[in-house]
């Protein structure tokens, strides 16, 4: 499959490695360390909060590795449910691609409006008597136009995505370089009493709380994996776009939650009616350059957002087309744009619940809804995806696997002690939220309404069941190593 044309009338290979790298990285930047550092440092309780972004980055590379070796051996349009199709099918049918796109018609547009959620926030910056209806419908503005942009043909989005990518490293950029330039390594690294206290519950329970914030932030290295009919030579491609953009993120992350620490006292972070709380990189620009250069940096950082938004749709929008085109989610799901080839239903939909999510996020807690979101998505996608990597090497030796996981399963259970760390944590990090409990619930929503299809449908357990290997039958490409 590997650099060959798809079916009549589906996606067309378009994105090279560069344009894959921007998409990922614009979706894993965005907005997400703007808002979440003094989030972080609050859930840790001073400046070694850092400790959350590298447990983040170690969990990303690990479960990334499985992606990769997953999208490569599976180009398919949808991601995880390519995987799980392929992975369950011998025992449980249709159940987990079914399970997985109910889940994800949720949980990617919720994470998206987070990023929109952040949007407002930092335009509080540049209109501080803003207030909430309008930032309201700002918010559902921006939600609006993003629908609209993704309107189009693919081969526009990847030349609009490769602009917001350079918009979007020069914010983080300039906040970097700011902060380096007035940086006090004192402020940065003085902790304060038991902060690494290993045998104190507080410490773990923190741990757990970055780790999720940690995680939230790197999510998006995966976009491309969702556009894998869309990937040129992809076999190649898709491992080298999520390696080398969690990489890059991982360097950017780094330099700029211990750069923002030297200039920002921490406390601040943590007090709800300072701007470091809300727009700590505004904060950051105001103290070193002055209020002129912090209101440029932080229009820079809106568009940031804005592309974050625009990738997360973009590639979470192509979810539903494939489980929809092999009857495995609703059919009306499968149709194409007539002229630009995109999913309208699945676009238009993720479109509607990222607006409510949107409104949700405004009028609860941002880190609150990190956290459900998270949990909504370690047990179908996750969890489930480490086992189907496992699984299909058993099922499927033979299949072609371009790239093949460094180190298997070590990078396999990496991921899922970190998954289940954020999982066990929920509840105690969300008080009074029972983001297991709601989770255990829409996992079982979606087993009630998966009867109910497969009933209609007349498929497994209420017909035969059907196994498919067609990716044995298709080659994608000779053996290389990301």
């Amino acid at each position: 499959m590997s650099g060959t044309p798809p079916p009549s009338g589906g996606f067309v290979r378009r994105i090279g490695l560069f344009q894959a790298v921007a998409i990922n990285m614009s979706q894993m930047c965005g907005i997400g360390p703007f808002v979440t550092i003094p989030l972080m440092v609050a859930a840790f309780g001073g400046p070694q909060a850092v400790l959350g972004f590298i447990a983040g980055a170690v969990l990303a590379l690990a479960d990334g590795l499985i992606w990769a070796e997953l999208g490569a051996s599976l180009p398919g349009s949808g991601g995880s449910y390519v995987y799980l199709r392929q992975a369950f099918q011998y025992r449980t049918g249709r159940l987990m691609p079914f399970l997985f796109v109910w889940t994800a018609m949720l949980f990617i547009p919720l994470i998206m409006s987070t990023g929109v959620v952040g949007f407002v926030q930092y335009l509080g910056y540049l209109a501080p008597d803003m207030g909430r209806t309008t930032g309201d419908l700002v918010g559902l503005g921006v939600i609006a136009l993003v629908v609209l942009l993704l309107w189009r043909g693919i081969e526009h989005i990847a030349r609009i995505t490769a602009v917001m990518w350079t918009v979007m490293i020069a914010s983080v950029t300039l906040v970097i370089v700011a902060s380096a330039t007035h940086f006090s390594a004192d402020r940065a690294f003085t902790y304060p009493s038991g902060a690494f206290e290993l045998t104190s519950d507080h410490f773990w329970l923190g741990f757990a709380a970055g780790l999720t914030i940690g995680i939230y932030d790197y999510l998006g290295y995966n976009t491309t994996a969702y556009m894998g009919a869309e990937i040129k030579n992809p076999g190649r491609t898709l491992p080298r776009s999520i390696v080398f953009s969690i990489l890059g993120i991982m360097a950017i992350y780094l330099l700029l939650q211990i750069g923002t620490l030297g200039v920002i006292d921490w406390q601040r972070m943590t007090d709800p009616g300072d701007i470091a709380s809300t727009s700590v990189a505004s904060a950051v620009l105001e103290k070193t350059w002055g209020k002129g250069a912090a209101d440029v940096v932080t229009v820079l950082i809106l568009i940031t957002a804005f592309a974050s938004v625009f990738t997360g749709l973009l590639g979470g929008s192509r979810v539903p087309y494939d489980a929809a085109r092999d009857r495995v989610f609703f059919r009306p799901y499968a149709k194409l744009h007539p002229r630009h080839r995109f999913p309208t239903l699945g676009l238009a939909t993720m479109g509607v619940i990222t607006a409510i999510g949107f409104l949700i996020g405004r009028h609860t807690d941002l880190a609150t809804l990190i956290q459900l979101l998270t949990t909504v998505m370690v047990l179908v996608q996750a969890l489930a995806q480490i086992a189907a990597a496992t699984v299909l090497r058993h099922r499927q030796p033979s299949l072609p696997r371009p790239y093949r996981m460094w180190l298997y399963p070590l990078p396999s259970l990496v991921a899922l002690v970190g998954w289940l760390v954020i999982y066990g944590y929920a509840d105690k990090n969300a008080p009074g939220r029972h983001p297991i409990e709601w989770s255990l619930a829409w996992v079982a929503l979606g087993c009630v309404a998966f009867l109910a299809w497969a009933r209609f449908e007349k498929v497994w357990p209420f017909g035969a069941r059907e196994v498919r290997e067609e990716y044995l039958e298709r080659g994608v490409g000779d053996e290389v190593s990301a």
